[in-house]
């Protein structure tokens, strides 16, 4: 069996609009990001960061969020878009990293890393990993997280560019979500991938979400970190998949018996892994926050090792 208390359980984010806009999990009076901050911290000991997707972080928001959290509380920190191959804002890239895009591409509202020169995609990755080092320093860093798009597929490139992501950000745990089902598809898929990541010790990011399609990845729950394990949940509703938002697309609420599914699964995880990160992402009103507690109490019933809430 894991260590005691090796599970820890929280969502993806405690600022969504609709979370606030609720009603039903914040306090009366918690009125600020910081006071919002303070009690999540309360109420999990985990939380995913994704705003880290849409713009670069910046080393003295790391330092606030270390500053109003507890000692033993956690950050998972979602990488930036550029950092993933994802189509990027041009208006998230630094001010004065701007004229480093090509001159052919300047005119483009969305960028790859294609479109800067090497330089600044090397500088780029050198921020992002500067502006953790508070959460590191603090103890607060769960993992890095690299979610790839769908056309990010299982070819000698991508799994060089894995490579290229491990040395960059070499200090940190890193996890990985794949987008395209082609990388656990087959048997033979899938332990080519599982091995590959474990000789270079990326945690895979297990996930819970609608199949069907190219970038529905199947409910494999293994261990390819023996540091960490994490586990994402999406929702199961195929039609809000298809939707372009984020708050329609991850809005569903889990039946208990559907997250009772992952308690011999997260249990797996938590026998082969130190540490295993459960992670609410049907970020949408208090649906992330319900589930949330009630996996914590689903996992407890079953004598799986949580980590409490320190408030």
């Amino acid at each position: 069996m894991a260590d005691l208390e090796s599970v820890r359980i929280g969502t993806c984010g405690w600022t969504d609009p609709t979370l606030i806009k609720a009603g039903t999990f914040y306090p009366a009076g918690a009125n600020t990001a910081e006071e919002r901050l303070r009690y999540y911290a309360s109420q999990f000991p985990i939380v995913e960061v994704d705003a880290t997707y849409y713009a670069l972080p910046r080393e003295e928001q790391a330092g606030l969020w270390v500053e109003r959290t507890p000692p033993d509380f956690v950050f998972n920190v979602k990488a930036y878009s550029l950092l993933t191959q994802h189509p990027t804002m041009a208006k998230t890239i630094p001010v004065d990293l701007r004229e480093s895009i090509l001159p052919e591409h300047r005119d483009k509202q969305r960028l790859y890393p294609k479109h800067l020169a090497a330089e600044a995609v090397e500088e780029i990755w050198d921020r992002f990993a500067e502006a953790l080092l508070p959460l590191d320093s603090a103890g607060k860093l769960g993992a890095v997280l690299l979610q790839f798009p769908e056309w990010h597929v299982p070819s000698r490139a991508n799994r060089e560019y894995l490579q290229l992501a491990r040395e960059k950000l070499a200090d940190y745990r890193l996890c990985v979500e794949f987008r395209n089902r082609t990388w656990l598809a087959t048997e033979k898929d899938r332990d080519r991938t599982l091995g590959f990541l474990r000789e270079h010790e990326l945690a895979l990011v297990c996930v819970d979400m609608p199949q069907g399609f190219r970038s529905s990845m199947p409910p494999v729950a293994e261990v390819t970190n023996p540091a960490l394990s994490v586990v994402r949940f999406h929702g199961r509703d195929p039609k809000a998949w298809e939707k372009k938002t984020v708050s329609e697309r991850f809005r569903y609420r889990y039946e208990v018996d559907e997250l009772r599914e992952w308690v011999p699964k997260v249990e797996h995880l938590a026998e082969g892994a130190r540490e295993v990160h459960a992670l609410m992402n049907n970020c949408y009103s208090d649906y992330a926050t319900t589930n949330a507690r009630q996996l914590m109490d689903l996992l407890n019933s079953a004598d799986v090792p949580v980590v409490p809430p320190q408030g």
